[in-house]
């Protein structure tokens, strides 16, 4: 089979979806991955997996028709001259456009991942509910082509149906997100606890207030003063557009509030490796990369009761689950860790017993490929 895998960054099928790659190489199918230009290192990365990679332009944040209409023909085109015999897309534009050009371009088969609700589906302000008309909209018209639509928690799925997405008679599908590479995210030692060093906070995510970086920046106040040995890092890369954070925030939180922002990193490991909890107050994900990364790593987690976050966190398991947007409870949770550091490790290790049992990305990959009916030899 000619399959592509169809994402809103190299990076993120690098990172995310290389499993699933490699997989369908050692199948013998032929994979182009196609994502926008401007990142040669995870293009190389593709490439080494022995895919083929293709570009065409995206503007992942924009509300601009012209863009998006650009983005659907440019698909339309790659899928007419490369007559893929799959298409697996993911993430929101992608999904959109690559589905409805699809069907444009008589591709048999027709696969979507959504990977989270994002922006257009918090509808907290008037702009925001006309975002998320349009955006019900276009996923209706994008989904009645697909033969599957794979989602990453029943929230979601409930939400598209209620919303009038799915048809009755849609395919849903489900997988453990993107899964996690458990030997590559191998468990690492913890660094000294008290009184031997300071308990060390991370968040992992890109600099979006969906996040909950404000929900993390005050609690890291609320505790700096009682702890001042303790430390609150926060690394992702920067974004554009609706619902960033700008880096001025970022640095006046930095100084105010006692965090540490780390910047960016192609390999998050060292990071990991150097904490002892994971940190995601975010207010809804697909399944969080992030926290499974960590709990791989044997990391505990301090997470929202949000959607996706409690897919990969049992409270007081592998680590402790918070109300959404409530940086008191946020703190009163990252402060058990702190008066009792003990709880880490052993926390940290049901959650790499639990990312080997459910996520491994080994099994997730071999689910989704059973599920597109992909042969296990082409």
């Amino acid at each position: 089979m000619k399959i592509i895998v169809l994402g809103n960054q190299a990076r993120a099928l690098s990172n995310f979806w290389s499993v699933l790659v490699r997989r369908m190489r050692q199948g013998g199918h032929e994979v182009l991955c196609c994502a926008p230009p401007g990142d040669p290192e995870a293009d190389a990365a593709l490439k080494g997996l022995g895919a083929a990679v293709l570009h065409y332009q995206l503007d992942r944040k924009g509300l601009n028709p012209l863009h998006d209409a650009r983005t659907f023909a440019q698909l339309r085109r790659i899928f007419a001259e490369e007559k893929p015999d799959l298409l697996f897309a993911s993430t929101i534009k992608p999904v959109i456009y690559g589905c409805m050009a699809a069907r444009r371009a008589r591709v048999p088969h027709v696969y979507a991942t959504i990977t989270g609700l994002g922006y257009a589906f918090e509808a907290d302000s008037l702009f925001k509910k006309c975002v998320n008309r349009l955006s019900v909209l276009l996923y209706r018209m994008a989904l009645r082509n697909a033969e599957g639509v794979f989602f990453q928690n029943q929230d979601d799925i409930r939400i598209f149906r209620q919303s009038g997405i799915l048809d009755a008679g849609a395919r849903v599908l489900t997988a453990r997100g993107t899964g996690v590479d458990i030997a590559r995210f191998a468990p690492a030692p913890l660094p000294p606890l008290p009184p031997h060093g300071p308990v060390t906070f991370l968040l992992v995510g890109r600099l979006l207030e969906a996040k909950g970086l404000a929900e993390y920046a005050e609690a890291a106040r609320l505790l700096k003063g009682r702890y001042p040995q303790a430390r609150f890092q926060l690394l992702g890369p920067p974004e554009e557009g609706l619902g960033s954070v700008s880096l001025d925030r970022i640095r006046t939180w930095e100084h105010e509030n006692g965090m540490e922002y780390l910047g960016e990193t192609r390999d998050v490991r060292p990071h990991v490796a150097a904490a002892h909890v994971l940190v995601l107050p975010s207010w809804r994900e697909g399944t969080p990369t992030s926290i499974m990364e960590g709990m791989s790593m044997g990391r505990a987690a301090v997470v929202t009761d949000v959607p996706g976050c409690r897919e990969v966190v049992r409270d007081g398991i592998n680590g402790r689950m918070v109300p959404l947007r409530d940086p008191g409870a946020l703190a009163e949770a990252m402060e058990s860790f702190i008066l009792a550091p003990e709880t880490i490790a052993r926390m940290g290790t049901a959650g790499r017993e639990l990312a080997v049992r459910e996520f491994d990305a080994e099994k997730v990959a071999a689910r989704i490929l059973e599920d597109m009916r992909v042969p296990a030899e082409a």
